[in-house]
C-alpha cells in the first residue's frame, strides 16, 4: 500500500503537568499560538498552532519520563526531539538572553552541510527541541549513494 496522495502532517502530542506554561513557551519562544480547545468534565486540550504545525497539549499527573540530555533520549519508541529551523542559531540563542535551557550545543556541522548549525534546548516538561540552520536535503544523485 501507497501512503494517499491526500496525507499530510497533523500533529504532535505532548504530555504537560502545566499546561499554561508549555503553552507559553512554545509561544513566546516558537511562535505558536492556541487554535482550539477541547474541554470535558475537569480536563482539556489545547491545539497551538504555528502555520502548518500544530501540538497539541494534554495536562498529565503521571510521573515524568526520565530526564532527556544532550540531544534527546535514545530509547526506542520515544521521540528523540522535536525540532525548528531559524535563519541564525546564534541570533535566537542573544534574543533568549539565557533563559531557554541549553541541553547541547550550539554545534556547527560544517562537514556535513556548509552553514548546518543547531543548537538543542529543553522545554518545561523536559521535551528536547532542536533549533537548527541552514540544513538542506541532499540532492537525488547524492542520496543514490545510499541506495541498498
Amino acid at each position: 500500500m501507497t501512503a494517499p496522495a491526500a496525507l499530510r502532517w497533523a500533529h504532535v502530542g505532548l504530555n504537560c503537568r502545566d499546561q499554561a506554561a508549555t503553552e507559553e513557551f512554545y509561544t513566546r519562544w516558537f511562535g505558536f499560538r492556541r487554535a482550539r480547545v477541547v474541554a470535558g468534565d475537569g480536563w482539556q486540550v489545547v491545539f497551538l498552532r504555528r502555520g502548518e504545525a500544530w501540538l497539541e497539549l494534554f495536562a498529565s499527573d503521571a510521573d515524568p519520563a526520565p530526564a532527556a540530555k544532550e540531544d534527546g533520549p535514545a530509547n526506542p519508541g520515544t521521540v528523540r526531539h522535536l525540532a525548528f529551523q531559524v535563519d541564525d542559531v546564534d541570533a535566537f540563542l542573544a534574543d533568549a538572553d539565557g533563559e531557554l535551557n541549553v541541553s547541547l550545543g550550539p554545534l556547527g556541522f560544517d562537514e556535513y552541510i556548509p552553514g548546518w548549525r543547531t543548537v538543542w534546548v529543553t522545554d518545561p516538561d523536559g521535551v528536547v527541541i532542536e533549533v537548527s540552520q541552514g540544513y538542506t536535503d541532499q540532492t537525488p544523485e547524492e542520496l543514490a549513494r545510499y541506495d541498498a
